[in-house]
């Protein structure tokens, strides 16, 4: 049985810990948010991680045209922070889709791709005239603010035909 010490150690350390939620979520908005129009996508990041994810948000990208702002969401296809099934999967999609389309009425349409790591295979060039590819786009959409359907079940999705059956199946990515 801990002490009333331990506990009292251990209260004032979860205390702490809640108490830094906002600004780590700040901090992994500030490392991933880039782009031309910078202040945009850290609006949109700060937003994406306002909410625990199900999925590794690694990228927001956000690049300005005129009045206009266009982003993308990099996310990670490996070690999802639960077990998702494609359902969950679609739903965390159009999520994070309609959430970054909320930050700014300027942001014109949103794409997002999930990536996992390609094996390049050992003493492959990575880098130069001849790099091979370090990463494989499993899943990607675009959704345009005019979009009156969800951005998972548009017309304008690929999936990878592997990574489907690995979330139909259910994974932890």
């Amino acid at each position: 049985m801990p002490s009333r010490t331990e506990l009292a150690g251990a209260l004032t350390a979860l205390a702490l810990l809640l108490a830094s939620a906002p600004a780590l979520a700040s901090t992994r908005a500030e490392l991933r948010a880039t782009g031309g129009d910078r202040p945009t996508a850290l609006r949109v990041a700060n937003a994406l991680f306002a909410r625990p994810l199900d999925l590794q948000l690694t990228r927001v990208r956000c690049e300005r045209v005129g009045a206009r702002s266009f982003c993308g969401l990099t996310l990670s296809g490996v070690k999802f922070h639960r077990h998702i099934d494609t359902a969950t999967f679609e739903r965390d999609v159009d999520a994070l889709v309609r959430t970054a389309l909320a930050v700014d009425p300027q942001i014109a349409e949103v794409d997002l791709w999930v990536t996992v790591p390609a094996d390049a295979g050992k003493g492959a060039v990575v880098s130069g005239d001849f790099a091979m590819p370090t990463s494989a786009t499993v899943y990607a959409t675009t959704a345009p603010r005019a979009q009156t359907t969800a951005p998972a079940g548009g017309a304008d999705v690929f999936w990878d035909p592997a990574f489907r059956r690995e979330l139909d199946a259910g994974s932890g990515g």
